[in-house]
């Protein structure tokens, strides 16, 4: 008997589908454990002080936190070893993406706003449309969230047609950047940005899922720092 293991790219993408969904399992209990402790002192009847509450309600938010990267741990498991359920809705990206941008909401006190711009339909298509509008609001308040300053972030959307196929484009820029953004040559997205939980790697998955790509805008120059928050991603249409 072989003792050797499979390390084909399937094999490790199996293996590493398993790991995240074990450690998801695992975390699972304990997190539930402290949480439901923590209720029981914020629904305690003894009395309080102001410290101890204070101390306790922070305590029960980043449980709370855990809860949630441990779910975003279990989505991306289900994804890579195609176990995530996925509904095949007909609808236009591009006017679906309202709704996307209705639910972004940025930390209070920030003049940072977007809005739609380029085409308002057009792009119809098939697939998880939850998922899809789920995946572009990740992007929304990603790039929303690393604007240092007010700034209006604009999501341009296009059609681009070729001998074989035809793309909805949407690129999110600062507005002054939109179409510097789109012309500039690719390079890889960052997904790995700290504060944002999984949500960025999750939504790469989903539009890779639905056939489409993700790239960041080259910067002409160190300090640029416009296109350095700007992101492109394609989704080919059904012909």
């Amino acid at each position: 008997m072989s003792n050797e293991r499979d390390t084909s790219p399937s094999a490790l993408i199996s293996a590493y589908a398993h790991l995240l969904s074990l450690a998801a399992h695992e975390f699972r209990t304990p997190v539930s454990v402290v949480g439901g402790y923590l209720r029981m002192l914020q629904s305690d009847s003894d009395p309080l002080s102001d410290r101890q509450r204070k101390m306790i309600d922070e305590a029960a938010n980043s449980c709370a936190r855990l809860v949630a990267l441990i779910a975003e741990l279990s989505e991306i498991s289900q994804i890579d070893s195609n176990r995530a359920p996925a509904s095949h809705d007909t609808f236009d990206l591009f006017t679906d993406l309202d709704h996307a941008a209705v639910n972004v909401h940025i930390e209070y006190g920030r003049e940072v706003r977007l809005q739609l711009g380029g085409m308002a339909a057009g792009a119809t298509l098939t697939g998880d449309r939850q998922q899809l509008r789920a995946a572009f609001g990740a992007f929304f308040r990603a790039l929303m969230r690393e604007q240092p300053d007010a700034v209006t972030m604009v999501a341009d959307r296009r059609l681009v047609k070729t001998d074989h196929t035809t793309s909805a484009i949407v690129v999110i820029a600062r507005e002054p950047d939109v179409q510097r953004a789109y012309e500039r040559v690719a390079q890889p997205f960052d997904e790995f940005r700290g504060g944002l939980g999984l949500s960025l790697p999750i939504a790469r998955r989903i539009i890779e899922r639905a056939g489409g790509c993700i790239w960041a805008p080259t910067p002409e120059a160190d300090t640029d720092r416009g296109l350095r928050s700007a992101v492109v991603i394609a989704i080919p249409l059904p012909e």
